[in-house]
Parts: C-alpha cells; structure tokens; sequence
C-alpha cells in the first residue's frame, strides 16, 4: 500500500486550494495568502500528487473544479471555517473579554440596540458583537454565546427561554393622523378607512409567517377582502416600522419591537389596543453549552432576562409562572 497517501494532508496546500476553488482564480488566491501565483502552483500541484487525482482544470483564462476537487471543497470549507473562528476566539480570550450575541436584524436594530447602551456603561471592561442575520446560526458555533431567536414554541430549541411573546398592531405616524383629521389625508378613525391608505407589509412569502402579515389581520377583523389603496412591500420588520415613522402608510407592528415608540409618542394605534391580534410567534433566549460558562456571558444574559421583563410589563403579558 502506499504509505503516502495514508498520511493527513498538511494544511498549507489545503489553505491554498481553498482560495483557489473559492476565487477560481490562481492568481487572486495567491494575492489573498500574500503568496506568489508558482507558490500557489506548486502547492496545489504537490496536494494533487498526494491525493492521486486532480483539482482543477485549466485553462488559458478559466480555472474550474473537477469532481474530485468539488468533493474536497465541501469537506474543507466548513472545517477551514471552524478552524479560523476557534483561532478568533481564542485570541479574543487573550486580549479583551466580549459577548457575542447572534440574533436577526429587526430584534437588533429595535429592541437590543437601543438598551445595549446602559449595559455597556455597566461593563465598560466588556465588549459586544452582534451578528445581526436572519439566517438560523448553528448552537454548536463556538463564535456565538447568545442567541435570540423568533419563533413558535413548536420550533423552540432545548433549553431555550421565553423571553416575551407577540402581539400584532396597526401603527402610524402622529403625523399621518394629524393629516388625516384635517382632511388632508384620508381619514383614518375606523379599520375600514385603511381601504384609503398604503399598507405596508413585510415581503416573507413562506407560509408559516402568513400569521404575521396584514391579511390574517384583516381577516381576524372581519375585513378578508379589503383592497388598499396601495401596498409597499419591505424586506424586513425595521423597515415597515421606518416607512410608518416617515409617515409613509400603516404598518402591522409587532408591539414588542415598538412598545417605547408608542410610549414616547412617535407612533400610534389609530384602532387602539382593542385590535391587537396575539401570533402564536415569541421571542427566544437560548445560552449555548460552550459559552454558557463564562460570567460574561451569565451577565449579560441575566441582564437580557431582566429587560424582556419591562418588555412583557409594556405590552400587558404576565411574567412566566
């Protein structure tokens, strides 16, 4: 048998075919590893002879995979992934300590953001990072440490906490309110005016968030064919709320994300709090086994618990018993 072949790969050839079957370039590799482009050649070259079989093909202006190097890159790239976020990780912990907290971009942007503020001037020796995606994030990831997530119970990981659940409201600008009791907009005092106005919805097409979008709610109102006088369609929750700030339509907000808005008067429920609608949708806390070890991590977490406290108090939930 030959010995050559039953020996681990090193991983300076790896790294070398990784940039290459990623950029499909020779030359834009070599320039990402600050290597030379026959550096890189022979690399790939001496990784092709220990593997028996070849990577690339190659052509004057094309480099492209072949089947073997299509089946290497699927196994290299998830573990290079791991590998370089277990080195940051590992040279964070020897610099300064921080948190990261992985959670989706409207929960970030209007309900973390704006408290992170009073934590941090608690922690000033703690940094945060936020990873702000609507992409579901692996708990086994040793780059995350705290997860908030939004979803039904049905879809709740072990372990995971409730923070706070959903409720769905019609909110506007004081402004469009104000235009509409003049006359200058139309009016805007009973659920079948919205016939008269711009909806603005948020654009998820998957089937089990139907129950957060405008016509559930029209639905559960009694009003199923309603026609607006236009849509806007948005990609995220932030953005509906933003158009409804800037006096642009109607949003259903999700009551949780925008309690303090309402509070502080920057947005209001034309319909009052009688016509809000409960999703079976809530929010999530969930403490992976790898960091939840940390104090910094036990901290901020606790400090999490505490402020979907205020949260469940502003929107008229009772705590967990």
């Amino acid at each position: 048998m030959n010995q050559t072949r039953q020996r681990p790969l090193s991983v300076g050839p790896i790294r070398a075919f990784e940039a290459v079957a990623r950029r499909l370039s020779f030359r834009a590799a070599a320039e990402e590893l600050y290597l030379t482009q026959s550096a890189i050649s022979r690399q790939i070259q001496a990784l092709e002879e220990e593997l028996g079989a070849p990577l690339f093909t190659r052509g004057t202006r094309h480099v492209a995979l072949t089947a073997a190097g299509t089946s290497l890159m699927a196994a290299v790239a998830p573990a290079l992934d791991r590998l370089d976020t277990t080195v940051r990780q590992l040279r964070r912990a020897r610099s300064r300590r921080g948190v990261n907290v992985s959670t989706f971009a409207s929960m970030a942007s209007m309900w973390l953001l704006p408290r992170i503020e009073a934590w941090q001037r608690d922690q000033p020796e703690l940094d945060i990072r936020i990873d702000a995606s609507d992409r579901l994030v692996d708990l086994d990831d040793p780059d995350i440490e705290i997860v908030i997530r939004h979803c039904p119970e049905s879809s709740a990981p072990d372990g995971a906490l409730r923070l706070f659940g959903e409720m769905l409201t019609p909110v506007a600008s004081p402004r469009l309110m104000e235009q509409a009791a003049a006359g200058v907009a139309p009016p805007l005092s009973t659920m079948a005016d919205l016939a008269g106005h711009t909806l603005l919805e948020e654009d998820d097409p998957r089937p089990y968030a139907r129950q957060l979008r405008w016509p559930h709610w029209l639905e559960r109102h009694g009003l199923p064919t309603l026609a607006p006088r236009r849509w806007i369609y948005l990609n995220f929750t932030y953005q509906q709320v933003q158009a409804a700030l800037a006096g642009q339509g109607v949003a259903l907000a999700r009551l949780a994300l925008v309690s303090e808005m309402l509070e502080r008067g920057e947005l209001v429920e034309p319909f009052g709090p009688g016509c809000r609608i409960r999703s079976p949708y809530a929010y999530w806390l969930i403490v992976p086994t790898l960091g939840g070890e940390r104090v910094e991590v036990q901290r901020l977490a606790e400090w999490i618990k505490a402020q979907s406290a205020l949260t469940r108090a502003a929107i008229g939930e009772a705590d967990p018993g």
